[in-house]
């Protein structure tokens, strides 16, 4: 039986048209050294060389790919290439591009178990994986039993937010739980969480969307721009003073200025005995610490109650690919927690099932 044509092409054209793209990515992988990084163009470039309006008749698909050449290439900034420097070290490899054509093929979106169990539980088996290479503390595992686990975020920013709302939804319930005429909003104003100066503006804007006040730390008193244990008490015990409740601290492990990694081991146990959440972002490092020489540089990671890194960086895998653990999941699956008709499932109170539903 003949596949039923979509968007005008049919299984043969697929098969056909399927094989020379892969031809062309991979020449164009192979040749990339020959491009220059950046492109020679100015903003604007593009509109000249496209219609104003989207064609009433279709283009011959051999136009639309000769316009990869004409149009795009043109204004690609090339990541890939052995002479890009910038930002960071992003990944890809042919592996990970043809995970994303079958991906993209099965086309599954995971927003619970039921959506698609393979989906679910493949994130959960690998995110154990991966936390074992990286030698966490079994805290953060979901096991067959385990109270946390690991969930894939867009980016690490998405990972802060999500850690920085489950700390806000955490000490609210505590406070009502002890003293339940507290009004939320209340507390809610009183909030304050901690970053260093040196941390990734994301941390801030996190704070911006959450609707709480945050402190960054200053590391000018550190040769190395790492924040220190003596300044944050400090910070913590006149903010205290004022009123303020500290509830959450941005560790970060490979700051975006200076690479400086915050001296966890001294400010864990601070924030352990504060009872504040502390998420630890080594988007950018974080893939080192599988490396056992640069593990431990990620001491301390046991006072931690969330932990994310990029896997989209070093790891030869696309974007988006950002790992996050949490010790309970339970944390972020409560902040988040809606259970309309559609997203009910036989299977959620099996003890088996995780449905983060953060995305």
């Amino acid at each position: 039986m003949r596949t039923r044509s979509v968007c005008g092409m049919d299984a043969a054209e697929f098969r056909k048209r399927g094989k020379e793209m892969v031809d062309y990515i991979a020449d164009y992988l192979e040749t990339i050294e020959q491009r220059e990084v950046y492109p020679d163009v100015q903003p604007g470039y593009l509109r000249s060389l496209i219609p104003n309006e989207a064609p009433e008749e279709p283009d011959a698909y051999e136009d639309v790919v000769r316009d990869i050449e004409r149009v795009i290439m043109p204004g690609v900034t090339h990541w890939h290439s052995p002479y890009f420097y910038a930002y960071f070290p992003t990944a890809n490899s042919y592996p990970a591009m043809l995970a994303d054509m079958l991906s993209g093929a099965i086309g599954c979106i995971g927003f619970s178990w039921a959506a698609s169990p393979a989906c679910t539980e493949l994130e959960t088996v690998m995110l154990d994986w991966l936390g074992k290479m990286l030698n966490l503390p079994d805290d953060f595992l979901a096991g067959t039993t385990g109270l946390g686990g690991g969930v894939i975020q867009g980016t690490a920013s998405e990972a802060t937010l999500v850690a920085l709302l489950a700390a806000r939804s955490r000490i609210v319930q505590k406070i009502q739980a002890d003293s339940p005429e507290r009004e939320e909003l209340d507390i809610i104003s009183r909030l304050v969480a901690y970053s260093s100066d040196q941390a990734h503006s994301s941390v801030e804007r996190a704070g911006l969307i959450a609707g709480v006040r945050m402190k960054k730390i200053p590391t000018a008193v550190s040769k190395k721009f790492a924040v220190h244990g003596e300044t944050f008490s400090a910070m913590l015990k006149e903010d205290k003073e004022a009123g303020l409740i500290p509830f959450y601290f941005c560790a970060t492990l490979g700051t975006t200025p200076s690479c400086a990694f915050d001296c966890i081991t001294e400010l864990g146990p601070i924030c352990k005995a504060e009872n504040m959440w502390m998420h630890i972002d080594a988007a950018y490092a974080g893939s080192a610490f599988i490396c056992p020489e640069f593990r431990p540089l990620l001491n301390g990671v046991e006072f931690a109650d969330s932990f994310n890194f990029n896997p989209h960086k070093w790891l030869l895998v696309n974007f988006d690919c950002s790992a996050m653990w949490v010790k309970k999941r339970a944390d972020i699956i409560g902040a988040f927690k809606m259970d309309p008709l559609y997203l009910k499932h036989d299977h959620q109170e099996s003890g088996l099932v995780t449905d983060y539903r953060v995305s």
